[in-house]
C-alpha cells in the first residue's frame, strides 16, 4: 500500500494566462504504487497541471513537494532530475531510429569515445520485459511499429531515468481495443514497479480499469476525488459536468458520452 508521505504533493496550485484563470487553488497527491486519474472536460486544467509537474510551466501560486520536500520545477530537465518522467500526446519519437535509439535519445551510454550499443540494447530489453511489452525487437525501426507499440516505446523510455513519478497524457487516444489493452497493462506494471502514475484521460473505461483514485477538475478547480473501485460512472460524470447524479441516471446517458470519448 501507499506510504503516508506522497511521492508528489501539490497544494494551492494557481496559474493564470492574462485574464484567464487556468488553475485556481488545485491540490493533488500521488503515492507510490498508485495510479491517479486526472479527468475533466476540455479546458478543465488537466494538461496545465501536468505541465507544472513536468517543468514546462511554473505555478503563479502554491507549492509542490516531492517525497515531503518542497521543490521548484523550472524546466523539464529539472523535472527529470527529481525523478519525474512525462509522455505527452505527441510522444516525441524519431521515425528513422530503432527502439533502442529512441529509448536513449539524448541520454546515450558511452564506452570511451563510442556509443555503448551493446549495453543500451541490454537495458532496452530489460525495460521492455519489465513492462511486459510485445515489441518484437529492440532493433526494430520505429516506422515498422503500430501506434500501440509506439506508445509502448514512449512509456518504456520513462523508465530509463529510474523515475519515481510518471505522467501520461491521453496514452490510449486513437488506439485500437487490443492496443489500448496492452498500454493499460504497461500502466499497471508502472504501478507494480513502485511508481506513482498520473493518468490524464477522457476514456472512463480505461480510467476505471487501471486507476486507484480519480481526481476531477472543473473550470480549473478541484471538483471531487473518488475511489475508482467504488465510485459510479454517474457520480464522476456529474463532477465533470456540474450536473447532479440524479440528472445522470444510466437511462439518460448516451452509450458513449462525448465528454468521455
Amino acid at each position: 500500500m501507499s506510504s503516508d508521505v506522497p511521492l508528489l504533493s501539490m497544494r494551492g496550485i494557481t496559474k493564470r494566462f492574462a485574464a484567464v484563470e487556468a488553475l485556481v487553488g488545485v491540490d493533488l497527491d500521488v503515492h507510490a504504487h498508485e495510479v491517479v486519474a486526472l479527468v475533466g472536460d476540455n479546458g478543465a486544467g488537466k494538461s496545465t497541471l501536468a505541465k507544472m509537474v513536468s517543468g514546462v510551466l511554473a505555478p503563479d501560486a502554491g507549492f509542490i513537494e516531492i517525497a515531503g520536500e518542497q521543490v521548484t520545477i523550472p524546466t523539464p530537465t529539472a523535472a527529470r532530475g527529481l525523478g519525474i518522467a512525462t509522455v505527452f500526446q505527441d510522444l516525441a519519437l524519431c521515425e528513422n531510429l530503432d527502439v533502442t535509439s529512441n529509448l536513449f535519445l539524448g541520454r546515450e551510454l558511452r564506452l570511451g569515445a563510442s556509443r555503448d550499443d551493446s549495453r543500451m540494447e541490454q537495458i532496452a530489453r530489460q525495460v521492455l520485459r519489465d513492462l511486459n511489452s510485445r515489441i518484437p525487437s529492440v532493433r526494430s525501426p520505429l516506422s515498422s511499429l503500430s501506434a500501440g507499440q509506439r506508445q509502448s516505446v514512449a512509456i518504456a523510455r520513462t523508465l530509463i531515468g529510474s523515475p519515481r513519478i510518471v505522467v501520461l497524457d491521453e496514452p490510449t487516444a486513437a488506439l485500437s481495443v487490443a492496443q489500448t489493452a496492452e498500454v493499460l497493462v504497461h500502466i499497471e506494471r508502472l504501478r507494480d514497479l513502485g511508481l506513482g502514475v498520473i493518468l490524464i484521460s477522457h476514456n472512463m473505461t480505461d480510467v476505471r480499469a487501471v486507476s486507484d483514485r480519480i481526481v476531477v477538475l472543473r473550470h480549473g478547480r478541484n471538483n471531487g476525488t473518488f475511489d475508482a473501485a467504488a465510485v459510479s460512472h454517474e457520480t464522476v460524470l456529474a463532477a465533470i459536468t456540474g450536473a447532479t447524479s440524479a440528472e445522470l441516471t444510466p437511462r439518460s446517458l448516451p452509450p458513449l458520452s462525448p465528454l468521455l470519448r
